[in-house]
C-alpha cells in the first residue's frame, strides 16, 4: 500500500486554499486507483472541495466515464499526453468541478517499455474557462508505491497552481 500520509499537511493547505475559494475538484485516476481522492477525502472539510472522483484504469473506462475517444488511445496510448488532456477535460465535462486533474501512467513493475519505461506518467489539470495544462514525469523506477505517492504530489501540486491562477495570484 502507498504511504501518503507526507502529503496529508499539503494537502489538507489545497483543501482549505480551495474552500476559501469556492472551487471544487474532479479527479480522473488510471495508475494512482484513486489515491488522488482518497487523500483529499482524508482532510475533514474536504466534502465542500471534492467534486467527485473517476477511476478509470482501464482504457474502456476512460472512454465510458470520460468521453476519451478510443481512436486517441489507440493512437496515443493511454499514457500519453493527449489521453491525460482528454481525461481532464473529460472529468470535468461530466461533472460539477471547477478544476479536474488527470492522472495516466506506468506504475510497473511490469507493463514498460523502451519508449514508456516504468515510471512514465502523464498529468494534465483543466478548470472551466482556462487552457489545460499538461506535465509529465519519468519517475525512478523505486517500486510501484513510490511511483504511484510521486504521481499523487505532482498531481496535488498541479491543483495548487491552477487554484493559484484562478485566483489571481499568479501564471501557469
Amino acid at each position: 500500500m502507498t504511504d501518503l500520509d507526507p502529503l496529508l499537511a499539503e494537502t489538507a493547505e489545497l483543501v482549505k486554499r480551495m474552500a476559501e475559494a469556492g472551487l471544487t475538484l474532479a479527479t480522473a485516476e488510471s495508475c494512482t486507483g484513486g489515491l488522488v481522492a482518497g487523500l483529499v477525502t482524508e482532510v475533514p472539510g474536504s466534502s465542500a472541495v471534492l467534486d467527485r472522483g473517476f477511476v478509470t484504469y482501464s482504457n474502456a473506462a476512460k472512454a465510458e466515464m470520460l468521453g476519451v475517444p478510443m481512436a486517441l488511445i489507440t493512437e496515443h496510448g493511454a499514457v500519453s499526453r493527449p489521453v491525460a488532456i482528454a481525461m481532464a477535460e473529460g472529468a470535468l465535462a461530466h461533472s460539477q468541478a471547477d478544476v479536474a486533474v488527470a492522472i495516466t501512467g506506468i506504475a510497473g513493475p511490469g507493463g514498460g517499455s523502451e519508449a514508456k519505461p516504468v515510471g512514465t506518467v502523464h498529468f494534465a489539470c483543466a478548470a472551466r474557462g482556462h487552457p489545460t495544462v499538461a506535465d509529465a514525469h519519468r519517475f525512478a523506477d523505486n517500486g510501484r508505491a513510490a511511483i504511484r505517492a510521486d504521481a499523487v504530489r505532482v498531481a496535488l501540486q498541479l491543483v495548487s497552481n491552477f487554484t493559484d491562477v484562478l485566483k489571481g495570484s499568479s501564471s501557469l
